[in-house]
């Protein structure tokens, strides 16, 4: 039987299972509870992970000789961190795959794994399989539950209101052994605290879930769109699992919004919605009202006349803020998202991985720059690999991977303000010790929980020989070219790079896709700008030799990048979670970015020194 989610006892009180927090009161003055005794609660966590699955397979090589069950939490703790070696995810592969084919023993867990995540694939380039409990939707279940009750002490929203929330499922199959494969969102969404979670917040959203779970990104955003307009004088907030989510579906309502407007006003679904289910459960909502359809026009019209400025606040005028992770690859739509929002507040979601959930956001008011999440001690089991560049430690006792410096793994309770750190998590659906590849730095304290912020993967992504850089550094680099861009008439819709090595010397390519006009000269302004961003020190030498050769910048034509995440939908994953990868080296993505491209520019940066 799965532990509950929020079962940990103490001398004060106990919660013996997710349903009876009632409110939100409650559930802060849990957090608050487990937050000041984050060091024994991830103690007892590990203790009830391990006794829970002693004896499965995987952890038998290292443990099966010891009696779990007789020993006490910190003992464990102990023998547990110097007895099981650090794994990455490739480690776990061959156990998923026995589970998949439908191998029934114990293998991770002692209870039955019947459904497994599917990740985006949109970071390493590859799909993989994680496990998927009863524990994981509860989790996401406590860790909607408890956001929304730190939101709603800044932004108090009406109790019945509506969301408007653009969410998606995927398509899901059977693995050979009889499983269920879809994204962890669409496991969610399909599980009874998803049902829950709406009573939990005190927020219904617009759409139904024949609409979420319609299976065509396209016509779900539409219903989204057209529900959340006929409803528009309800909705408190917007949110979205990435913010990507909602600058797509602004950018379509650009698009669509006379078709909404005359659906609307007839009471009638436009055309584009084949599928039967979807538009049967949203003609049962939609009615004729032909003022609240002249008046959308109306706004629609002047907002196409500024670009589309301020389009959140004159459409949804009720709306408190705009929520969904902002953090990460996701940073650079946030001019986007400003430009539509117009000093609406923007929140930042949450912090988890396919894996597991890892924090909240516990100051709802800061910008999304600025936001760190409170590590929640009950969701996993964590530990931090202290990160080190070459420079700041020689010691031998360290172990140098390529980008970094590792010191030894740490718990939660030994971490340090303003130092960076690799997460390791050991979960409750089977991984154990396992590299999650997030780079992390500690932003302070809440209580005594950390709380972090989130760098950047640590995976490098761009790279020719020497030459080290990061998803983080790439970003500063076509920021900072991209505002030559700005002062013209044009903006940076999306971009992505990648290193080619296919001739001598080898260099970096960065696909940009532009909306308006920009001269050519501005933008071979912008191609030298970003090669002489990159500061770190192998690029900045390499090219100086001329053993990497000129950064080229390619321009691709309009709708590039819907049709690599049209790529990716079709693989398997959901809109709701698509992050545009940054770097690849995917030959399906880099054939169609080549197809693609319009215009060519070759850096100048560094002619003088050659």
């Amino acid at each position: 039987m799965e532990p509950a989610v929020l079962s940990f006892k103490t001398h004060a009180n106990t919660f013996s299972n997710s349903n009876s927090i009632t409110d939100f009161d409650d559930i802060i003055t849990w957090f608050q509870h487990v937050s000041e005794n984050a060091a024994s609660v991830q103690t007892q966590t590990l203790c009830r992970i391990l006794k829970q699955n002693c004896g499965v397979e995987y952890l038998n090589k290292w443990l099966g000789s010891y009696s779990i069950s007789d020993m006490d939490a910190s003992e464990l703790e102990s023998l547990f961190t110097s007895l099981v070696p650090l794994a990455s995810h490739a480690d776990f592969e061959p156990y998923i795959q026995k589970i998949a084919d439908g191998d029934t023993a114990p293998i991770l867990t002692q209870q039955p794994i019947t459904t497994l995540s599917l990740s985006s694939g949109t970071t390493e380039g590859r799909q993989k399989f994680v496990p998927f409990t009863r524990h994981s939707a509860q989790t996401t279940l406590q860790t909607f539950t408890l956001s929304a009750a730190f939101r709603s002490r800044v932004y108090p929203t009406r109790e019945g209101g509506r969301i408007l929330e653009f969410i998606y499922s995927s398509n899901q199959f059977k693995t050979k052994g009889g499983l269920t494969v879809g994204t962890a969102t669409t496991h969610y969404y399909e599980s009874q605290e998803f049902k829950t979670k709406q009573e939990k917040t005190k927020a219904f959203i617009c759409s139904p879930y024949e609409v979420i779970s319609g299976g065509d990104y396209k016509q779900s955003t539409y219903c989204h769109l057209l529900l959340g307009l006929f409803l528009c004088d309800h909705v408190e907030f917007i949110s979205s699992a990435f913010v990507y989510g909602i600058v797509q579906a602004f950018c379509t309502l650009e698009e669509v919004w006379k078709d909404i407007c005359n659906d609307i006003r007839d009471g009638t679904l436009s055309s584009r919605i084949k599928i039967p289910k979807m538009r049967d459960a949203v003609l049962g909502i939609v009615s004729s009202n032909p003022s609240l359809a002249s008046k959308l026009e109306a706004s629609c019209l002047e907002l196409e006349a500024v670009d589309w400025f301020g389009l959140v606040p004159k459409l949804w005028p009720n709306t408190k803020y705009v929520c969904s992770i902002m953090t990460g690859s996701m940073q650079h739509y946030l001019k986007k998202l400003r430009h539509y929002t117009n000093g609406v507040a923007l929140v930042s979601g949450d912090y988890g991985s396919t894996e597991s959930w890892i924090g909240i956001n516990v100051d709802p008011s800061l910008p999304p720059e600025k936001v760190t999440f409170a590590v929640v001690p009950t969701f996993s089991y964590f530990e931090f690999i202290p990160l080190y560049t070459h420079k700041c430690k020689q010691d031998s006792s360290f172990v140098a991977d390529h980008d970094f410096v590792e010191g030894e793994p740490i718990p939660l309770s030994q971490v340090k303000v303003g130092q960076e750190y690799e997460i390791v998590l050991t979960t409750f659906t089977g991984l154990y010790r396992c590299r999650l590849g997030d780079v992390v730095e500690v932003g302070g304290f809440h209580n005594g929980t950390p709380k972090l912020n989130f760098i950047c993967r640590r995976k490098l992504i761009l790279t020719v020989n020497i030459d080290k850089n990061t998803e983080k550094d790439l970003q500063l680099v076509v920021e900072k070219g991209s505002q030559l861009l700005n002062k013209g008439k044009a903006e940076l819709v999306d971009f992505t790079s990648y290193a080619d090595v296919s001739k001598e010397p080898g260099c970096y390519v960065i696909f940009w896709e532009v909306k308006g006009e920009a001269e050519d000269k501005v933008l071979e302004a912008c191609c030298r700008e970003m090669d002489a961003a990159f500061v770190d020190h192998g690029y900045v030498v390499a090219r100086k030799t001329s053993s990497i050769g000129p950064l080229t910048l390619c321009i691709v034509e309009r709708g590039t990048f819907k049709k690599i995440l049209d790529y990716f939908v079709e693989i398997g994953a959901a809109l709701g979670q698509f992050k545009t990868p940054r770097c690849t080296n995917n030959p399906v993505l880099v054939k169609i970015l080549s197809a693609c491209t319009i215009k060519t520019f070759r850096s100048t940066a560094y002619s003088s020194t050659h």
